[in-house]
């Protein structure tokens, strides 16, 4: 936006003569002389002059997420900003004294016309003053010379008068353009906000009305005479981190200030439209109107614009500057100089040989370790930004976990190195830096595989310590389909899923006993997600009892299969006997089936087939 003003700016300057007028140093006394006695007009000129000036104002709405009116901190921040860039004394006069621009229908092309009302009215003044000081000069000096008369009386009371009326205006005028040069309109709407009773009245809106355009009619007022269009960019971020009303009050105040067709206002929203979306759904004062919170965003958003995704080189600059930016974790400051006293110098001063010796063997070898750890460090940050390297490819394109990552690095190192002291070998940094990026990318989906692979270690099932970790998610992955309902919102932490693939099965196939070994090192995995797996999976394994069986269900069946048996021949019914004896006698032992086998021998009645 800035090189698009400097562009028009040349352009413009090609086909006229003037230069645009300034609003600072030398230029103040001008400006504040055409605030007193001019007053601009909107000319043809002027609306087609295409050089532009953009005004930056940044806005976080995290900062006024305590408040309950988040638009008046937005409107308050709007003014102050541009109170900050044209300085204060400016903008009091032309709320005292100023006038706001007016439209002409013929065809004069002069931009300023004279405010007689108000040179005439100063000129009275200034007259009546120097009238008043005049009287009283001569009354007071014909006293002192001794000719006191009734004459001289009457000039020091007309004279007294004049003095009076006159400064006194002058002294409300001076007086008014001082309250508002150092009360402001933030302080105002502040002061009006503070008022719980006021707050809830129409007034309220009525005044922040009347702030908001008084700040575009004097923003109109320096496009005239700037020589230029003027357009206050209003930045505003941290907007998908407050509360659902929060976020629909600044819309409508956005709104609100963009109703009028010539208000100078251009806003940008930094914000994620998901959750926009989801606030604007979300609020109660929003049904009817944000059932659907994209289309409300695509009525009131003229120009949506999507961050592309990041370049390679792009990437590899911002891993870059985030590296150079973590230093202070790579070196630190052992050394130390201890102050004693003077008299205790002396006493102590073959004890403090005895520890300086003590202490060197031991700052020696922790000078060893920082130094070993400080390369390591080193040379796993450089595989995160090395263009040889495939592992950027893998990075997020957001600088926020860009960070993340690169702050996680050293941590992790190091105690990856204290690890190894005690067990040589392992993973290498190369390996510690891929790991870190791969809690960081896929959460769900690795504490997933260790969860499973513990199970599977507390089932006596673990497998080998070369097997791949990726074969064990992919044993797995039918049952974290089942479970997609229960871990919906962890599963959405996790980036695209052929990546995970390809970063576990291809560039880096971390082996079980690595991953062991780099879970102990693991500071950036939340391990509530593993916990929370392992609870689900526990219950999912548990099956409820299979229902007893009803003995009047299965009388019919017994009854069939009896006399079946009784009309079989003689050779098939004695095996039946047997056999029915021997099926009898194993529901006999089992026990819960003893109440069918019952059912089949009522008290005075032979059993089929025999006595």
């Amino acid at each position: 936006m800035q090189q698009e003003a400097a562009q028009r700016e040349r352009e413009e300057l090609q086909h006229v003569q003037w230069r645009p007028r300034a609003v600072s140093g030398w230029g103040v006394p001008q400006l504040l002389w055409y605030l007193v006695f001019l007053q601009p007009i909107i000319t043809e000129v002027h609306l087609r002059r295409r050089n532009v000036q953009f005004l930056f104002i940044r806005f976080s709405a995290w900062q006024y997420e305590g408040t309950d009116k988040l638009w008046a901190g937005l409107v308050t921040t709007l003014c102050e900003g541009i109170r900050h860039h044209y300085g204060a004394l400016p903008f009091s006069v032309y709320s005292v004294l100023g006038n706001k621009p007016a439209t002409r229908q013929d065809c004069c092309q002069s931009e300023w016309h004279c405010r007689r009302r108000v040179c005439l009215g100063l000129l009275g003044l200034l007259a009546a003053l120097s009238l008043g000081v005049g009287l009283l000069y001569l009354s007071l000096g014909g006293h002192a010379l001794g000719h006191g008369s009734p004459n001289g009386s009457l000039l020091k009371a007309f004279g007294g008068a004049a003095t009076t009326l006159s400064g006194s205006g002058l002294l409300m005028a001076v007086y008014s353009v001082g309250k508002h040069l150092f009360v402001s309109q933030r302080k105002k709407i502040e002061r009006l906000v503070s008022r719980e009773k006021f707050g809830s009245q129409l007034g309220f809106m009525c005044e922040v009305k009347k702030e908001v355009e008084l700040l575009t009619d004097f923003l109109c007022f320096l496009e005239v005479y700037q020589r230029r269009r003027l357009r206050v960019v209003l930045e505003v971020t941290g907007l998908d981190t407050c509360y659902p009303d929060r976020v629909v009050g600044l819309l409508n105040a956005i709104n609100t200030l963009l109703s009028d067709s010539h208000a100078p206002f251009i806003f940008i929203l930094v914000v994620d439209p998901s959750i926009l979306a989801a606030c604007l759904e979300s609020a109660g004062n929003m049904k009817g109107t944000a059932d659907n919170g994209y289309l409300f965003l695509n009525r009131t958003v003229t120009l949506p614009f999507s961050v592309p995704i990041m370049g390679r080189r792009t990437k590899l600059q911002f891993l870059h500057d985030a590296v150079q930016s973590r230093d202070d974790l790579l070196y630190r400051e052992i050394t130390r100089k201890p102050w004693l006293p003077g008299d205790a110098r002396g006493e102590s001063a073959q004890l403090l040989a005895v520890q300086t010796q003590t202490q060197a063997g031991a700052e020696r070898g922790q000078s060893r370790i920082d130094a070993e750890a400080a390369r390591r460090i080193q040379e796993a940050l450089f595989c995160l930004h090395d263009e040889r390297d495939c592992l950027y490819e893998y990075v997020p394109d957001n600088v926020v976990s860009m960070r993340r990552i690169v702050n996680t690095v050293p941590i992790t190192v190091r105690l990856l190195q204290q690890q190894q002291q005690e067990d040589f070998g392992g993973p290498t940094p190369r390996q510690a830096v891929a790991w870190v990026v791969l809690a960081n990318q896929w959460p769900c989906r690795l504490s997933w595989a260790l969860q499973c692979l513990e199970d599977r270690q507390q089932t006596g099932g673990a497998p080998e310590g070369r097997a791949r970790l990726w074969d064990v998610f992919r044993d797995n992955s039918r049952e974290l389909h089942t479970m997609t309902k229960a871990l919906q919102n962890v599963l959405d932490l996790d980036g695209d899923p052929e990546l995970f693939e390809r970063f576990l099965g291809a560039d880096f196939p971390f082996t079980v006993a690595e991953a062991q070994s780099l879970l102990r090192c693991t500071v950036n995995l939340d391990h509530s997600i593993r916990r929370r797996m392992g609870l689900i999976r526990a219950v999912s394994a548990l099956k409820p009892p299979s229902p007893p069986k009803s003995p009047a269900r299965d009388a019919p069946h017994a009854a069939h299969r009896t006399n079946s048996t009784s009309r079989a021949p003689p050779s098939g019914r004695a095996a039946g006997q047997a056999s029915e004896g021997h099926h009898a006698g194993d529901l006999t032992h089992r026990g819960k089936l003893w109440p069918v086998a019952c059912a089949l021998f009522r008290p005075g009645q032979s059993s089929p087939g025999g006595p």
